[in-house]
This record gives structure tokens, sequence and C-alpha cells, in this order.
């Protein structure tokens, strides 16, 4: 006897996950009360990673917590599978940065059970800062202080990312070269004196490679780093609003609106 396909039963699974992914994208993307309270359960989670990811990489490198890693691990698995699902192109979304290096950060520690020096596993796992940027819309929607302090919250989040990324490109390159570099702590130190210029001259680079990466970090690093954290004590717009039209943004040198050409009067410390 010859069975045949059953068309009703695949076109009934089929609609079962189109409701399962209409449902993960209210998750992801409603306005309901639910779907708020996941995503900012979503946030204080990527929060608390990001933070462990950050004081684990400063401990002894050959330990580690595995079923922290573990339970971390499944979490984010389950984020990044549904995250997909939500997506209206899957295959596409598979190929966006943030979900590459969640992906990345994933097989780092389901790999902790299986690699020893977990030295350049964690220097891996601070790509997880990048994640930040993705937190900041949430962030946009469910904090008045964070709408208010949008620009100076986005430039710390900017130089924490600068800083630790450069010190993991200094740790993986000298961690088995330079003695005087044994811990991503020790990277930090160096590459925090290294950007403000304050040379203390405890640790230096000894190997070629080392003083070619301080060149470039000291071309580059140290007029970006100063940028940020200017940009933090000072941020390029003023909140002053116009009389005329309502603009509540302007250059800190302004003495027009830009908007409605108004005279404005910004009170400034005259630099």
């Amino acid at each position: 006897m010859t069975s045949h396909p059953n068309p009703s039963g695949t076109a009934q699974t089929d609609t079962r996950f189109q409701r399962f992914r209409a449902g993960v994208r209210r998750l992801y993307y409603g306005m309901t009360p639910g779907a708020q309270r996941w995503r900012l359960a979503l946030l204080t989670f990527d929060i608390v990673t990001i933070t462990y990811f950050v004081i684990s990489s400063m401990l002894d490198p050959n330990r580690s917590n595995h079923i922290a890693d573990y339970l971390i691990a499944t979490v984010l698995t389950a984020d990044y599978l549904l995250r997909l699902a939500a997506a209206h192109r899957p295959v596409r979304a598979a190929f966006e940065f943030t979900a590459v290096t969640d992906l990345v950060v994933i097989l780092s520690l389901l790999a902790s059970a299986f690699i020893e020096n977990l030295a350049f596993l964690r220097v891996v796992r601070m790509l997880r800062l990048l994640r930040s940027y993705h937190l900041l819309k949430e962030l946009r929607d469910a904090s008045a202080f964070f709408r208010r302090n949008e620009e100076i919250i986005q430039s710390a989040i900017n130089l924490v990312v600068f800083v630790f990324v450069v010190t993991a490109i200094v740790y993986v390159a000298e961690a088995h070269r330079n003695p005087e570099i044994n811990t991503y702590l020790d990277a930090l130190y160096y590459t925090v004196t290294t950007l403000t210029t304050t040379g203390f001259g405890d640790i230096t680079m000894t190997d070629s490679f080392g003083r070619f990466l301080t060149v470039v970090i000291m071309i580059f690093g140290v007029g970006l780093f100063l940028r940020l954290v200017q940009t933090i004590f000072r941020p390029q717009k003023i909140n002053y609003t116009c009389p005329d039209c309502g603009l509540s943004r302007h250059d800190p040198d302004a003495v027009h609106c830009k908007h409605c050409g108004r005279t404005i009067h910004i009170p400034t410390e005259g630099e």
C-alpha cells in the first residue's frame, strides 16, 4: 500500500511555526507590558554578563567557573535562536555583526571544558562589550535618565569598548612574549598608561611587534581616547531651548539658532 504525504499536517506545522515566530516578534519588538518586561530582563542579563566577563578577564586566566560559563552559554544560545526566529530574514540576521560576535562568545564559553588555557578565550568574550550598542535602543525607551544623558552615556560606552578592545589586542600579542605582561590586568594597566601619555615605564615592550603596536596606540589611540574623554565631560551639544522655534540642542559656541536664526544667549565658560 502506497503512503502519501499529508499536506494538511505540513500546513498545520507551518502555521504553528508562524504563530511561534509572531509571538517571538511581539516579545522582542512589541510594546505590551509583557514584552517590555522581557526586554528589561534581557537588558539586565546583558549588563550582568558584560560585568562578569570584564571582571573574570582580570582574574587567573587558567581558572574558570564552568557552571557559570555553561549557564551563560545556555541563555545566550536561547536568545540567539529566538532573535533569529524573530527576524524577517533569519539567514541575513545570522550574518549581522552582533549575531556573529554572540556566536563566537557562545562557542568560547562551551570550549572552556576542552581548552586548558583560557587566556585567549576570555579576551574573545570581551566581544560581548560590542553588544552594548544593541542595548542603547532599549535603554532609550525604558529610561528617562538615559534619554537626558544619552550622549554622555554613549561616549562612556565607546570609551570602555575602545579601552578593553585595545587591551585585548595588547594581551593576546604580548602575554607569551613579554614577561612584564602576565595577566589581563597588566595589559589594561599598560594600555591606560599609554593612552593617557603617563608612561611610568615599569612595563615596556621588548620585542619589535610590541613596540610597533605601542606606536600605533600612541598615534591613533591617544587622540581618540582624549576625544572620547572630552565628549563625556564636555558634550558636543548644549541643551538650550530656543524661545522662538523650540530647538533644544545647539553647538556650545552658537550665537544664533540654526533652525530659525534667532540670537540666543547660551551660558558658557568663555572657552
